[in-house]
């Protein structure tokens, strides 16, 4: 008999271990350098995998489940010492002043973002070692202010058997003193890398430091592939629900809905949304909310048909109105976009303390990592948060009133034709109204510049950053309105612009890289008043030495 400590010295001490799986009761642990491994380790296969050695041997009888838990602290205490490095945020010029961004590697979607215990919790998946989606993180944010936020210690790393490949997305429960996280533990086995997912629990006392559980739901429902992942939990009645993205055997998106009685035991409710038909192969990062007397369900389904030309990546965003009946099954219906931009998914929410329903979503796209910022190490960013409310049935989003904590003093001028203002930079809050027939740049020098202009003709607004430096993506975004003229609220940072029109029924979210003095703003036809709000940089949300 040996004890965890035992088989980390036989398997050549902390530094040379770097994974531990579990697939069909047989342990699997991936080493760094075989040269390293002890005699007296008991019999074991070895396979190269992705060009490191696994071991497998049969699993000791005394080394149960809480043993594996205890392996994977120790992975994970050297995971988080490797990531010391990447905390420190890499220069560059495209660093956004007052939206969250990763300091070194690679950001995608918001995770566990909560109110808990007098102050906000926002999570975020991190890879921190490259600009490339690769085995995730969860980074760790808290603010008192929704504006500054403050850097923890990394809550979760990718340390065990049941998330080695990746602790995905999730959300968070505050329960009295005590902070949840549930997530997607992802795992794939041997070189056909077969994917295991389960869905997860972490917990923690002190809302800083937390402590894996494992897997409360560790088998897939009837009907679904291994793609299903991001639980959602909600309130419901006198039990709790949980909500999955989910792909169906026929590869159809759905949403599957399981219930509990005290968040550890989960039973599965149903799969829900064929009442959506064919409505792409994969739906992932789901929300639930009430908002003015009525459910909205948000959702990012993926291989929708676009309503336009111009959108031509199979990632959406929306939200649909739902329906729960007696036995916590959804209907949905009357899909709508969240952001006709380019760069918006994964949007989570929460409930703020004073009652406002609050989302945060993910400034970037699954398949683009080639941006002019992954030159300097970091790659992706978060949206400004918005608030949201609903009118006749549909979401509305502007910006969270705490943004104007960074005003610096108010600016007011008029342009017309071919006439254009220099700012001192590009962190601004603008509003103006234009005429349609406008065409209004934004980020502007020379043969530089985003474009926002306003087709009399087919009263479309189109969004054109087609003159910047972006190297993959689109490059050009419509939406169709019918306004007599157009209200435009702007929030830009230094490489990226958030349109809100006509008060925040349409948004249009957009990376924009341009060099750090291009920072005018030209109206190349029309005639319009303009206000600016030049804005204060946020506290870095990351640890600066």
């Amino acid at each position: 008999m040996f004890s965890v400590s035992d088989l980390v010295t036989m398997l050549g001490g902390q530094a040379n271990i770097t994974r531990v799986l579990y697939p069909n009761k047989q342990l699997v642990i991936e080493v760094d350098d075989l040269s390293l491994i002890h005699d007296s380790l008991p019999s074991y296969s070895v396979e190269e995998v992705l060009g490191k050695p696994q071991l497998t041997f049969s699993m000791p009888e005394h080394f149960d489940e809480m043993r594996l838990l205890e392996l994977g602290a120790v992975i994970a205490e050297q995971q988080k010492r490797l990531a010391v490095d990447a905390s420190q945020p890499a220069a560059c010029e495209h660093r956004p002043t007052w939206h969250v961004s990763p300091p070194r590697g690679l950001l995608n979607d918001p995770n566990g973002f909560i109110y808990h215990q007098g102050q906000y919790h926002l999570f975020y998946q991190w890879y921190p070692h490259g600009c490339v989606h690769k085995d995730k993180y969860w980074a760790h944010l808290t603010s008192r202010d929704l504006v500054n936020w403050d850097w923890q210690p990394l809550a979760l790393t990718p340390s065990d058997w049941f998330d080695s490949h990746g602790v995905f997305s999730g959300h968070a429960l505050s329960q009295g003193e005590q902070l949840m996280l549930f997530y997607t533990g992802n795992t794939r086995i041997g070189n056909q890398r077969d994917r295991h997912t389960t869905q997860c629990l972490a917990v923690s006392d002190d809302g800083i430091h937390f402590k894996k559980l494992g897997p409360v739901i560790p088998d897939l429902p009837e009907g679904v592939t291994p793609h299903i992942r991001d639980p959602k939990i909600v309130r419901h009645g006198d039990h709790w629900l949980m909500l999955l993205g989910a792909q169906t055997t026929d590869l159809k998106g759905r949403l599957a809905v399981y219930r509990s009685q005290d968040l550890l035991k989960w039973e599965f409710v149903a799969l829900c949304g064929d009442e959506m038909g064919d409505f792409g192969y994969m739906w992932e990062c789901p929300d639930l909310f009430e908002l003015g007397g009525e459910y909205f369900a948000v959702v990012g389904p993926q291989g929708i048909e676009s309503e336009s030309a111009l959108h031509t990546i199979p990632h959406h965003n929306g939200y649909a109105k739902a329906q729960l009946d007696a036995e916590d099954k959804m209907t949905l219906s009357e899909f709508g976009n969240l952001d006709r931009g380019f760069d918006f998914y994964a949007p989570q929410t929460l409930l703020t303390a004073d009652g406002r329903r609050i989302l945060s979503g993910w400034m970037g796209l699954p398949d683009e990592i080639d941006h002019p910022s992954t030159d300097n190490g970091w790659v992706h960013q978060l949206t400004a948060l918005r608030e949201l409310s609903s009118k006749a049935g549909r979401l509305i989003q502007m910006p969270i009133a705490e943004i104007e904590g960074l005003y610096q003093d108010k600016q007011r001028f008029t342009l017309d034709n071919e006439r254009y203002q220099q700012l001192n930079n590009k962190a601004f809050d603008m509003s103006v109204e234009l005429d349609w027939g406008s065409e209004l740049r934004l980020h502007a020098k020379d043969e530089q510049f985003v474009s926002i202009r306003l087709d009399e003709a087919t009263r479309t607004l189109l969004l054109d950053r087609t003159h910047t430096l972006i190297r993959e993506g689109d490059t050009k975004r419509e939406v169709t309105l019918t306004s007599d003229k157009v209200s435009l609220r702007i929030l830009s940072d230094e490489s990226s612009l958030e349109i809100f029109v006509n008060g925040g029924e349409q948004v249009l979210t957009s990376r924009v890289f341009t060099d750090k003095d291009a920072a005018a703003i030209e109206l190349v036809d029309g005639l319009a008043n303009f206000e600016v709000f030049p804005l204060n940089a946020a506290s870095a949300p990351f640890v600066v030495s």
